[in-house]
């Protein structure tokens, strides 16, 4: 196993593939407990590290102030730093760019990136099953004795301990009824009917970001459960999982609150729609189950992100998921 001092993981897509990523670093610190490990995201993805116990620098990329002249900073920021390796498992040009600059020693990515080949070692990405936690443990092979990857951890803080325990004085549920993508997100009327069938005496709270809080409004003026209350854009993300790491059941879409439990192996129910497991992504919590059609439908999956509207029209992997397939 070659010894790292410094390194540094790349991970500048959004918020659940950052949290999936978070395995890397758990595995790279168990092998090299006194290596500074620094991380780069995303701007809007920082968050989750406040307070975290071993990272030394969170790197931010703001795309939004300028694309090309913050890629242009971040390059000079990481480049400066003269990591000993860098993990890049995001798979797009502008990290690529970022490894291939960085004047790092070592720098391991996928081959699907298009600069893959300026990588010192490149492996491959298949969507064959494996989950993404183990496509990218493959990156760091050379560096850790552990063959198995770590799994995902986030690290809320006492004051968000603080910040929830007011919503734990009995036994509640939460729900994440939406998803940056349409097809990937179980219909709001199924939530409902969903959310009508829990226990009365267990409260039900809806979690999200800012800008699900009217879906979130919307369903709790149509359901009947006495005990609704809407959160979304009231938390963070580590109070949402500090909430979340004690609930009765999480009921999530495939999107990022399913990584948020997975992330504190909170009990996890994630339902699928246009997505399908094998891509990789599913839940990690000890207690976990998944949620799926049942029908043999040509069309599913349609996509590996999802899509704004479902292609067919009919939406069939979202409507025929019935509540009777929840467990009790």
């Amino acid at each position: 196993m070659i010894q790292h001092n410094k390194i540094l993981v790349i991970q500048t897509s959004f918020i659940g593939d950052v949290i999936l990523a978070t395995s890397l670093l758990e595995t790279l610190h168990s092998e090299h407990p006194k290596a500074r490990i620094d991380v780069l995201v995303r701007k809007g993805c920082e968050s989750i590290f406040e307070g975290h116990p071993f990272l030394e620098t969170v790197h931010v990329w703001n795309k939004k102030e300028g694309k090309y002249k913050t890629l242009l900073n971040t390059i000079k920021a990481v480049r400066a730093m003269r990591y000993d390796l860098i993990v890049n498992p995001h798979r797009f040009a502008s990290s690529g760019l970022i490894c291939m600059l960085s004047k790092a020693k070592n720098t391991v990515g996928f081959k699907k990136n298009p600069l893959s080949s300026f990588y010192s070692k490149s492996y491959e990405h298949l969507f064959d099953g494996t989950h993404e936690i183990e496509r990218n443990h493959l990156l760091v092979s050379d560096a850790v004795h552990l063959q198995k990857p770590l799994t995902p951890k986030l690290y809320p803080q006492g004051s968000d301990f603080e910040k929830v325990k007011p919503f734990k004085e009995g036994s509640f549920r939460c729900f994440a009824p939406t998803s940056v993508w349409f097809t990937k997100q179980w219909s709001i009327e199924k939530w409902i009917e969903l959310i009508d069938s829990m226990p009365i005496k267990d409260q039900v709270y809806l979690l999200g970001a800012p800008a699900d809080s009217n879906q979130c409004d919307e369903i709790k003026a149509k359901t009947n459960h006495p005990k609704v209350q809407n959160l979304a854009g009231k938390l963070s993300l580590l109070q949402s999982a500090a909430l979340m790491k004690d609930a009765k059941m999480n009921y999530v879409n495939d999107s990022a609150p399913m990584h948020l439990c997975s992330s504190m192996n909170a009990p996890t129910t994630a339902v699928f729609c246009s997505t399908v497991p094998r891509f990789g992504f599913g839940p990690l919590s000890d207690d976990s189950r998944i949620i799926e059609t049942t029908e043999k439908l040509d069309c599913r999956p349609c996509g590996l992100h999802g899509f704004q509207a479902c292609p067919k029209g009919h939406f069939k992997c979202s409507t025929s998921i019935d509540i009777s397939q929840f467990p009790s």
